[in-house]
């Protein structure tokens, strides 16, 4: 039935979608970048508002739930697709390692990918640890961001990054809730960071999947420290970058990497986006602009 057949991945729900309104951010910012920032000048999100939406996700069935309810459907979730739809795909001879590793590349969410670290004292063959990671994408659990633009620059990184495909569940994994992640301790404070790139660039990829035209998507990271969350390059080389912080001030020097890809790329960088918690959207300096995160679900129009 060769030709008959086209798959769908279909991910969580946005938060416009949610919401019930339409996002169209990404056109917009390919058409006319400054206009599309500064249709809404400021936002009345708060940080405690983010918290809420990045420890709820995106499924469908989670969402509404009370905490408790949510938590108890997110460890069903994953009960049961280590342990019923992994057996489905392929034949697993160690489950509990398939779930450990799961425990251990959720905590690693929005980070480069190290697998050697990540299975450190697992006792398990690094073959059989990318076999493992390999089934967790296909369980639709993970999903690897890939290094973009490797050959833009010598030293640029070819590591993937890894993210849970959803916010909530990862959120779960690591036992954090909202409570935990509104402490102004430092460790809360950078899985907090964690958490949001991962849920910011859950919705760039779904309001990526819904585009007409198709896109490559990455991450750029440099040997040297710079680096962009989220790079969507368009068919004809035009470049988007998004860069994700959780605090609301947004100082200079957190441009470095759009900076450093606005250079490199010439014309092709059509706006560089750091996307904050804050609540002002304005223009940095030359196709570099600042936005709430909440721009992602409110319509340009």
């Amino acid at each position: 039935m060769t030709g008959r057949l086209h798959s769908m991945k279909i991910w969580p729900l946005s938060q416009g979608e949610i919401a019930g309104v339409i996002e169209d951010l990404i056109p917009a910012l390919r058409t006319n970048p400054e206009p599309a920032v500064l249709a809404h000048p400021s936002s009345t999100t708060t940080r405690s508002e983010y918290i809420e939406r990045v420890c709820a996700g995106g499924f469908p069935l989670a969402i509404n739930r009370s905490l408790a309810a949510r938590n108890r459907w997110f460890d069903d979730y994953v009960s049961q697709s280590v342990e019923r739809d992994a057996l489905e795909l392929v034949r697993i001879r160690q489950r509990q390692v398939l779930r450990e590793l799961l425990n251990r590349l959720g905590g690693r969410t929005g980070q480069i990918l190290n697998l050697s670290n990540a299975i450190d004292g697992l006792g398990v063959e690094r073959k059989t640890a990318e076999e493992y990671t390999k089934l967790l994408e296909d369980l639709f659990l993970i999903a690897r961001l890939p290094a973009w633009g490797k050959t833009l620059r010598a030293r640029a990184a070819s590591s993937p990054k890894v993210h849970m495909v959803d916010s909530g569940l990862a959120a779960r994994l690591l036992r954090l809730t909202p409570d935990k992640l509104a402490s102004l301790d430092p460790t809360a404070l950078t899985e907090f960071g964690n958490l949001l790139e991962t849920f910011v660039v859950g919705e760039l990829r779904k309001q990526v999947s819904w585009l007409e035209e198709q896109v490559t998507v990455g991450h750029w990271r440099t040997h040297d420290g710079d680096e962009v969350d989220f790079v969507i390059e368009f068919d004809d080389g035009g470049v988007l970058a998004f860069e994700v912080k959780a605090g609301e001030r947004v100082p200079g020097r957190e441009f470095s990497g759009l900076r450093k890809l606005r250079d490199a790329l010439g014309k092709r960088f059509i706006a560089g986006v750091v996307l904050a918690t804050g609540p002002r959207s304005f223009s940095f300096e030359d196709r570099l602009y600042v936005m709430p995160i909440d721009r992602l679900w409110t319509p340009v129009g």
